[in-house]
């Protein structure tokens, strides 16, 4: 039993249902070349390419699949980003909003956090080696563990109102040093 059938359409309306064809067709192309580069702070050099909706998504996928080694995220919304683990080694990240960020294990040695907002990260075991973390808001950041050794925290912000930030006592003379404070017996 053979059910098709043919449908008679002027002209016009051929043409309209035409074009209306070719331009969800280059909606569709358009989305598919939507790319969203992450560049090397010094070289303007693209070191991810994603095709991820958002700059946060985009991020994400390359800390897991590739290194942010030296990258660019200057005041980038990253608010709640799972960056666990990942390689972000002299990374400009200059006024970033980092609120609420998974950085367990993060390797920010030598990076650039001046200004960012890393209020209730997790920062768990991070390496913040020399990092600048001048102005930063670290209001209720997990610290445990972390290493600060030679970072700048010149104007860094610890706590807020009734605000806490995490730190093992272990962690207490490098914090100190870190501060530019030195204890004495």
């Amino acid at each position: 039993m053979n059910m098709s059938k043919t449908i008679k359409v002027s002209d016009e309306t051929y043409a309209k249902i035409k074009d209306q064809i070719e331009k969800e067709k280059e909606k569709e192309r358009e989305q598919k070349e939507h790319k969203i580069e992450i560049k090397n702070r010094w070289t303007g050099e693209t070191i991810w390419t994603s095709n991820k909706a958002t700059f946060k998504e985009a991020v994400e996928e390359a800390a897991h699949e590739a290194s942010l080694h030296e990258a660019n995220l200057h005041k980038a919304d990253l608010r709640g980003a799972n960056l666990c683990e990942a390689d972000l080694r002299k990374t400009n990240l200059r006024g970033a909003d980092l609120r609420e960020a998974d950085l367990r294990g993060a390797d920010l040695r030598e990076a650039n956090l001046c200004e960012a907002d890393i209020s209730e990260a997790n920062l768990r075991g991070a390496d913040l080696h020399k990092a600048d973390l001048s102005k930063v808001n670290l209001h209720e950041a997990d610290l445990c563990e972390a290493d600060l050794r030679g970072a700048e925290l010149q104007n860094a912000q610890f706590y807020g109102i009734r605000g806490t930030t995490k730190i093992k006592k272990s962690q207490v003379n490098d914090f100190f040093k870190a501060l530019g404070v030195i204890v004495e017996d």
